[in-house]
């Protein structure tokens, strides 16, 4: 399938975006999303609204994107950032996402219709899952956090 995002080109104009997400765990399993227009699984996360907190934009997110109203936001495991070309909008993207820890003891998810399936897999199944280096980046922070609660 074709990606939706190209190589950053230097000669086009950047726009700054701001994002915000969890790794959302219930029974040491976190949970994946299927995007099916690029055939890859994601962590759920979106754009901080102006005014917006990044807890309460993670919170939305995830609320939004999984239809689990019960996720509880805990710390901050990771910062990433990286930047692509967005032929659609003929512009470069240099995009900061941030991610807490969430938790949700029960529920099954209801997906916004831009994802097809989830998974609850193990950290270490869900490394090799992830498409992208700034999800790996994501998940050994959540990895850091649990150990050291343990």
């Amino acid at each position: 399938m074709p990606s939706l995002h190209q190589a950053y080109r230097a000669n086009a104009p950047i726009v700054a975006e701001l994002a915000a997400g969890a790794v959302v765990i219930r029974d040491d399993r976190l949970l994946l999303l299927h995007e099916p227009r690029e055939d890859r699984w994601c962590l759920p996360k979106g754009h901080v609204d102006p005014g917006e907190s990044l807890e309460a934009a993670a919170a939305r997110e995830v609320r939004e994107e999984t239809g689990l109203d019960d996720v509880r936001l805990g710390v901050e495991v990771a910062e990433v950032s990286y930047r692509f070309y967005a032929p659609a909008r003929g512009l470069n993207v240099h995009k900061t996402s941030v991610y807490f820890l969430g938790t949700s003891p029960a529920g099954v998810p209801a997906l916004e219709s831009t994802f097809d399936r989830f998974v609850w897999v193990t950290l270490e199944a869900a490394l090799p899952m992830v498409p992208y280096v700034t999800d790996r980046t994501v998940l050994e922070g959540a990895r850091r956090v649990l150990a050291g609660r343990r």
